[in-house]
């Protein structure tokens, strides 16, 4: 790749990042306004209502496997190994980051969150494959 390409997967991963620490903040506020916890239970970190408990672990998902996502594409653009592939592959994660988010937050059915868990994981497993044959070859 001649640029940057492979970075703006990155930054659509932490908007993602920010957009749940925004619905968290505003599913919190709900749940304070609404009489259902106390401010003080949140820093004391205390049983929390599951309208927010669903957005806090879909959030606690993001610094998880996305870790090593994160690892991998720099790692791809240092070695030079950062193609249309991989930047396409990098996007579909991305994207499947978002779809798994987006059912934590709401249905949170396993049915539906674990395939999107599994195809996160393996294309994200495909860049890493990626990554070692090139560097294999060089």
């Amino acid at each position: 790749m001649t640029g940057y390409e492979i970075f703006w997967p990155l930054l659509a991963h932490v908007a993602l990042v920010y957009g749940l620490y925004a619905l968290l903040s505003l599913r919190r506020a709900k749940m304070i306004r609404a009489g259902k916890i106390a401010r003080s239970e949140y820093r004391e970190n205390r049983a929390e209502p599951v309208e927010s408990l669903v957005v806090k672990n879909a959030l606690a998902n993001q610094f998880e496997l996305p870790v090593l996502f994160h690892v991998c594409c720099i790692l791809l653009y240092i070695t030079q190994a950062d193609n249309i592939i991989t930047v396409g592959l990098a996007w579909i994660f991305v994207a499947l980051r978002y779809a798994h988010a987006a059912v934590h937050v709401t249905s949170n059915e396993m049915r539906y969150r674990s395939p999107l868990f599994a195809a996160g994981y393996l294309v994200l497993a495909t860049m890493w494959v990626w990554l070692a044959v090139w560097m294999a070859m060089d």
